[in-house]
């Protein structure tokens, strides 16, 4: 597949996880892909498996957490087609013990990020007349959930980002659209995703490549008029009521 040849396309955070498999989705298609992360073996090994597969790859490494690098990375990447923001990081506990440094840490890589990267990158995409944006938002931004109040708080201004970035950049060409994972196993322990697994109509947890693939066809040609959209990309686990118990329905 060749539908994004002649197209550089920066996935942040994509060491690991929903990352790394949009990283591998994208070259597949013909990318150019920015690989970026902290983790400098781990960058190397994916760019290593993009070239086996033969695509084509590069490492810059950088903290996002960190303003200077954020700008680093966008003056290193050049000039960008196609921008990822997925890198995220989340800190669960009742809110009156999430630290200042927590808070911080999640606000600066989760949204600040996300903003400062948009808005270097896209602007060039919009002189040269067409782009994409794709954020990874998540589910827990329309969920309330008693653990995780500030990072469903980052997520939901990634989504009112998204819908402000369609309004400004869409008339230059440039469409950005949100996606929002519900549980994927990734990083997080098997035993508690799989506690999901009855709440979800198509009983299974995601795996990363259930959400890279969305964010390749929104790429791609084929969400060519998609713009300003937060896809759920969680087997409809926000879209019904959770199975009730039968003594919960009497």
């Amino acid at each position: 597949m060749s539908e994004l040849t002649g197209k550089t396309a920066l996935i942040t955070g994509s060491t690991s996880g929903i990352g790394r498999a949009t990283a591998r989705s994208l070259a597949a298609r013909g990318a150019s892909v920015v690989v970026t992360g902290r983790n400098a073996a781990r960058g190397a090994e994916v760019v290593a498996r993009i070239e086996a597969d033969g695509g084509t790859a590069r490492f810059i490494a950088a903290d996002l957490t960190d303003q200077e690098d954020v700008a680093r990375l966008a003056r290193e990447a050049g000039d960008v087609d196609i921008l990822v923001n997925n890198a995220a990081g989340a800190s669960f506990g009742l809110s009156a013990d999430i630290t200042t440094e927590q808070y911080d840490a999640m606000l600066d890589g989760n949204v600040r990020a996300v903003y400062a990267l948009t808005a270097a990158l896209a602007p060039r995409m919009a002189e040269r007349g067409s782009g994409s944006v794709i954020n990874v938002s998540s589910g827990a931004a329309v969920m309330g959930d008693v653990y995780n109040a500030v990072y469903a708080a980052t997520k939901g201004a990634v989504n009112a980002l998204t819908r402000s970035w369609a309004a400004e950049y869409g008339p230059s060409g440039v469409r950005v659209n949100s996606v929002a994972p519900g549980p994927v196993y990734t990083s997080a322990p098997v035993e508690y995703l799989d506690l999901y697994i009855p709440l979800i109509p198509l009983r299974r947890v995601a795996r990363p490549q259930d959400v890279s693939e969305v964010i390749a066809f929104l790429a791609g040609p084929g969400g060519s008029y998609v713009n300003g959209a937060v896809i759920p990309v969680d087997g409809g686990l926000t879209a019904v009521e959770p199975p009730k118990s039968p003594a919960a329905a009497a």
